[in-house]
């Protein structure tokens, strides 16, 4: 699969909103066949800062999202709310789902 973490700072104004903005953008892309997952989380420390988290099954499934009429919508929406430009890590993992944190098992989990 292909992991990608990116952090986006968004400017003060639009942090409360960050959601909504990023809401249509956020539905088609999971439900595109090839999304595994694509989850916004919002910093404890930084309220401007959100982190997605996205996989996507493999590098066709990949290219598909980045030439898909939502991502070319969003490259023209989405960077006005920003204060900066998307910070990324991208990854291709021989994996398909998450792994367990064997350091903090729940006992009597499996």
């Amino acid at each position: 699969m292909i992991f990608i973490t990116a952090k986006f700072r968004v400017r003060p104004e639009y942090a409360d909103q960050w959601p909504h903005i990023a809401a249509e953008f956020t539905a088609a892309t999971r439900a595109e066949p090839g999304c595994l997952w694509f989850d916004w989380s919002r910093s404890v420390e930084d309220p401007t800062e959100y982190v997605l988290v996205e996989a996507f099954r493999d590098d066709e499934a990949g290219a598909a999202h980045v030439r898909s009429e939502h991502f070319e919508a969003a490259r023209r929406t989405l960077p006005p709310h920003l204060a900066e430009t998307p910070r990324i890590v991208n990854t291709t993992l021989a994996q398909d789902d998450w792994s367990l944190l064997g350091e903090m098992a729940v006992p009597g989990q499996d």
